[in-house]
């Protein structure tokens, strides 16, 4: 069962990755979208698949579950994603890093119970994101083409592997399925219950949803690469905190 949901979700990357290949010539516009026509089709989708079912579930969720326990279930599910961190801290050689997320990882499973409580961060242990797309850009690596993919939504080259490093890191993929299953849908509801607010920020501000989605993930990844430091004066300004870097994560 691990092997055929590390499968299915590595398929889905692969598939995406041969489809936009096939249509690189449809949109050679320069803009580092070349696969524009077929990206806003899989947006297209992600859009509905997420208005139709998961956007629904979350406001039901978010209704009847108080905020206290949301964010109880946000800190097990951060502080089960810092096993990955702690993974791409060590390949981007920030020791110092790893040491601090090592510690906040230990500190958060035991006096935390498991994640529920954030103890860590009330003695400066602070949350760090990392991902091997962001150790891919530390390592040099261009963003490549830029891609949506089908239920995984904003993408590149350089960052399509990323999701699958973040299940094999994951100890919710070695559970049993009948554990691992709804507490990954767990995770999805309560994510999405998370962001919707900014769901309604991106509807109400961007006239062209895929194109405001696209320029902000770039941003948000370069941000995130130079760790709140990038080349040039366009970020001065930008995602910070939750802010529209949240709406990336809906899609």
């Amino acid at each position: 069962m691990l092997k055929r949901r590390i499968f299915l979700h590595v398929s889905v990357t692969l598939m995406s990755l041969v489809l936009v290949a096939g249509c690189a010539s449809t949109n050679p516009t320069g803009n580092g979208d070349p696969h524009e026509n077929l990206n806003r089709k899989f947006y297209a989708f992600n859009d509905s698949l997420d208005k139709a079912v998961l956007e629904p579930v979350a406001k039901k969720y978010a209704a009847i579950t108080p905020s206290p326990i949301r964010d109880g279930v946000t800190n097990v599910f951060d502080n089960i994603s810092s096993v990955n961190t702690i993974a791409n801290d060590l390949l981007q050689g920030k020791i110092v890093q790893f040491a601090q997320d090592t510690g906040r990882f230990v500190v958060n499973s035991s006096v935390g119970l498991g994640g529920i409580f954030d103890p860590a961060s009330k003695i400066g242990l602070t949350r760090h994101d990392e991902d091997l797309g962001q150790t891919f850009g530390s390592w040099g690596a261009g963003e490549g083409a830029y891609l949506t993919l089908p239920f995984l939504g904003p993408s590149s080259y350089r960052d399509a592997a990323s999701p699958a490093m973040g299940m094999l890191l994951s100890p919710l993929t070695y559970l049993a399925p009948f554990i691992s299953v709804p507490v990954a849908a767990v995770n999805a509801i309560n994510t999405r219950a998370n962001l919707l607010s900014a769901s309604r920020i991106r509807d109400q501000a961007a006239l062209d949803p895929y194109t405001f989605v696209r320029e902000a993930w770039r941003q948000q990844r370069e941000f995130l690469i130079h760790d709140g430091n990038p080349p040039g004066d366009d970020f001065d300004e930008y995602i910070e905190g939750e802010g529209d870097a949240a709406i990336l994560r809906i899609y």
